[in-house]
């Protein structure tokens, strides 16, 4: 599986969210309708289902502390071995909902039992030894992440394959958590390792999104993980085809802001735009993901995975065929404005701010800048942003900080040239009765960014959309009509 030809599987990912629908899964994408020559030549990639890594490390979007975040900062009554037996709940309520046969339910039940109490027994050892000064748990800490990610993806690829081969497919769990396994080899040697004498054609391998690897996937990519296993295993078994199954199509807009029939299914779009809305939030695929796929000539493709009739949206390098908005979307934000009147013809300025959001591990969206002032638009909180205005008052005690709860709203295509986006999106906004306190267009045409209150984001792109997207395909339908005529 790992010459130089292009092989005829794919290599498929399935997130959380649907696999927490495992069971529709089952009857669309996995099966379905589909002969038994049919089934195989696909691997499939899956995410912990949905709310498990949340409790495993800490709540996605509200912080709140899982097993992780507790143990670490564990020092009263073992609080983290609670939510430890909060996760073995929900992990055995999760597969309850998916697996029918009694034998089936009685092995994942042992599977959670084995694997969390390896785990808490793991955690208390680490704990004892630290106690000792000669021992400091923050040393171990990213370890401990990268062993407590691990359990949720084991746990619902386990699960899968269960599921199908009660289903008669001869489906084989891949396990890369590196559970009592050696730990000192690298993301490639953990795969090919695991894909030693496994056939693609024959049987359909359920793979965990997280890999236990000496580069420590966590460190450099958090809860990206499971996209950089996705397209490393693409990428080191020559795949047709990358795949990645979402809950809906990568389309025009969200469908809940205007509605489901305003919005278009992309079809087709680039790298480009992919790392556009990356830098939105809205994630097609993790930046470096994408790049291993690009770099190795494997195709990508964003599909709905409850329609698996649909060919969803291809990713490639190909240019649009005409100009055209893709997509409009939106980001909460905040800005941090420096001034200082003595800022203009002195070098360093920038380089000594940008220094400083990085110590904070702040992510730069976008910026703007005149002769006195330096404004950065950010993703972080206003907690952050505090300890970073503070640190840059010490730099520079003559200027002034200031930071603003704000929106970005972005037109985004792989090509916007000749189409006055940045004029015709003013106009818009205008017209919607909002303001934008900022726009900006880059020479390379690929998107259009308007700054407004965050209050006015959601009717900015209802705004934007109607105009930058609906109207044209109004009007497009209408010069056919008067063509036809």
């Amino acid at each position: 599986m790992t010459d130089t030809t292009r092989q005829t599987h794919t290599v498929e990912k399935i997130g959380g969210t649907s696999m927490s629908r495992l069971r529709e899964l089952r009857d669309t994408l996995l099966i379905g309708t589909r002969k038994p020559a049919d089934l195989y030549n696909r691997v499939f990639v899956v995410s912990a289902f949905g709310g498990i890594t949340n409790l495993l490390l800490e709540h996605k979007k509200s912080g709140e502390p899982g097993v992780y975040a507790s143990f670490a900062n564990d020092d009263t009554a073992h609080r983290w071995h609670d939510q430890l037996d909060r996760v073995a709940d929900a992990m055995k309520e999760a597969h309850a909902a998916i697996l029918d046969h009694k034998a089936d339910l009685l092995e994942a039940d042992r599977f959670v039992d084995e694997r969390i109490h390896g785990a808490r027994g793991c955690l208390i050892d680490l704990q004892r030894l630290c106690a000792y000064g000669h021992f400091r748990l923050d040393q171990h800490m990213g370890q401990t992440r990268e062993l407590l990610s691990g359990l949720g993806e084991a746990h619902s690829a386990f699960t899968t394959t269960l599921l199908l081969q009660r289903a008669g497919v001869n489906a084989r769990f891949v396990d890369l958590s590196g559970w009592r396994d050696e730990g000192n080899v690298s993301l490639d040697e953990r795969i090919r390792d695991a894909f030693a004498g496994i056939d693609p054609a024959s049987e359909m391998p359920i793979v965990t999104g997280y890999a236990q690897c000496a580069e420590g996937l966590m460190g450099e990519y958090d809860r990206g993980y499971s996209e950089v296993t996705f397209s490393r295993l693409a990428a080191l078994t020559q795949a047709r085809e990358a795949i990645i199954h979402k809950e809906f199509h990568l389309s025009s807009c969200d469908p809940n802001l205007v509605g489901p029939d305003a919005v278009r299914k992309l079809g087709r779009t680039n790298h480009d735009v992919a790392d556009q809305l990356s830098n939105l939030g809205m994630e097609a695929i993790h930046p470096k993901a994408a790049k291993t796929l690009r770099q190795a000539g494997v195709p990508l493709r964003v599909t709905n995975a409850f329609e698996p009739d649909d060919p969803g949206t291809l990713i490639d390098d190909l240019p649009a065929d005409s100009a055209a908005v893709e997509i409009v979307t939106g980001l909460d934000i905040v800005s941090l404005e420096v001034f200082e009147q003595d800022m203009v013809g002195v070098k360093g300025y920038d380089a000594a701010i940008l220094d400083v959001l990085a110590r904070h591990n702040v992510r730069i969206v976008s910026k703007v800048s005149n002769a006195n002032t330096i404004t950065h638009y950010l993703d972080g909180s206003l907690k952050t942003l505090r300890r970073v205005e503070k640190d840059l008052a010490t730099l520079y005690p003559a200027a002034e900080i200031t930071t603003r709860r704000l929106s970005l709203v972005a037109a985004v295509g792989r090509d916007l040239s000749g189409l006055s986006v940045l004029t015709r999106g003013l106009q818009a906004i205008a017209a919607a009765g909002l303001e934008a306190i900022g726009a900006t267009q880059g020479p390379r045409n690929v998107d259009v960014q308007f700054i407004l209150d965050r209050a006015d984001m959601e009717p900015a792109i209802r705004a934007l959309h109607g105009a930058l997207i609906e109207k044209p395909q109004a009007q497009s339908v209408r010069q056919e009509l008067s063509h036809a005529a």
